[in-house]
């Protein structure tokens, strides 16, 4: 092979849209210099892109309108290159899984490491960390469902794990009432045995938070399945910490859940 041209429109003809350099030299046979001034024209005609040092993405003319082709085609051989694991959650996960009020502008990938965002175009892609030891033991391969695309396939959080992540980042994706759609939307889904077990791995406020939306959707088995958690819930938590009362003297007629624990302090809202 001789160019990168040459080895661009192989990928492609083998259905990815995407690269690595350590892939491409050991193809190419170029030098490293030969390579990156390839690529540097490239870039410039608008033909690669590159989210993260040493990887690429080949835009293809039905991709330049968006920056670059949807991001379930390559977030898989990105984080594979990263040498890291992942899963696709939120507010992709929580659509994927059949809450149709879900807007998924951004997609939204939790990880053991904090990662800076990526911007392409149209397309963006937002980290979320989780402390490793916690991600280890919720990422289970039968907890994860497959997000499949003609490219390949991405790692998407199954219902457990989305309902658990939205109620734990949830002021990342909609804010407490995201969360609560999703939980009113997917509730009934949920496996109660394997929410008890992936909980272990989330905050225990978090937890609660997910049980208190749980039962007031009338998911009273899923519910049931966390009220251990709140059993061991030494003192009230809010049900959305950042949400401070405009006056402080509403925030002693705050409703409080004895069961869950939690200080009922901003109002549930969600589309029928």
């Amino acid at each position: 092979m001789r160019n990168l041209q040459e080895y661009i429109d192989s990928q492609l003809a083998r259905g990815r849209a995407y690269f690595s350099k350590a892939a491409a030299l050991a193809e190419l046979g170029q030098t490293p210099a030969a390579f990156q001034a390839a690529v540097e024209r490239l870039t410039k005609k608008g033909k690669l892109a590159s989210p993260r040092r040493g990887f690429y993405l080949i835009i293809r003319p039905e991709d330049r309108l968006l920056g670059a082709s949807d991001l379930s085609r390559w977030i898989d051989p990105l984080m594979k290159h990263l040498r890291l694991d992942y899963r696709v959650s939120l507010l992709r996960a929580a659509a994927f899984h059949g809450s149709a009020h879900q807007a998924a502008m951004v997609f939204q990938v939790i990880a053991p490491r904090q990662l800076p965002a990526i911007e392409i175009g149209r397309q963006q892609v937002e980290f979320l960390y989780q402390a490793p030891a916690g991600f280890a033991e919720s990422n289970r391969p039968e907890w994860l469902a497959q997000l499949k695309t003609d490219a390949g396939f991405a790692k998407i959080a199954g219902v457990e794990l989305t309902l658990l992540d939205m109620c734990r980042y949830f002021h990342r994706a909609a804010g407490i009432n995201g969360a609560a759609q999703a939980v009113h939307d997917l509730g009934n889904k949920a496996n109660p045995r394997i929410l008890a077990e992936a909980a272990g791995a989330y905050e225990n406020a978090a937890v609660r938070r997910l049980g208190f939306l749980l039962e007031r959707f009338g998911h009273f088995r899923q519910a049931s399945a966390l009220e251990g958690f709140a059993d061991k819930a030494k003192s009230f938590k809010d049900l959305d910490p950042a949400a401070k009362p405009i006056v402080a003297a509403l925030s002693e007629t705050e409703e409080k859940n004895p069961k869950w624990k939690l200080v009922i302090n901003v109002p549930v809202e969600i589309d029928a």
